[in-house]
């Protein structure tokens, strides 16, 4: 029992947070699907590469799969959006393929990607 608590409380420490890429079509309510599962009505607060947090003006409508984004009510999961798959576009395919491969290289526990969800079309 002691050495399953312990066990716990060391993923704990290795893994502070839970990172996610979200894969969906575009407008098929992926971010409404991300706050009914964190259990929140708010807005993400999403980051630049500097870990900066951009204004909500400056941020609505900009999706860019390497800018990370989180909900100040569940900071421990951090997701990142495709930006949409519409079909027949390679760019798009071709640059997500790129980012699984950057998070699979990192031996940073905090950088690596933890969890790739595909979307449902709409909800």
């Amino acid at each position: 029992m002691a050495d399953d608590l312990l066990d716990r409380f060391n993923v704990r420490q290795k893994y502070t947070h839970f990172r996610i890429l979200v894969i969906g079509r575009a407008n098929a309510g992926k971010t409404t699907l991300l706050q009914r599962v964190c259990n929140t009505t708010e807005d993400p607060h999403i980051y630049n590469e500097g870990k900066n947090l951009l204004e909500p003006t400056s941020a609505r409508g900009i999706h860019d799969i390497n800018r990370p984004f989180a909900f100040e009510s569940n900071p421990q999961f951090i997701f990142h959006d495709s930006r949409g798959f519409e079909s027949g576009d390679e760019s798009q395919l071709k640059e997500v393929q790129a980012f699984i491969e950057e998070r699979a290289r990192s031996t940073e526990p905090k950088l690596q990607l933890h969890a790739i969800w595909l979307a449902p079309l709409r909800l």
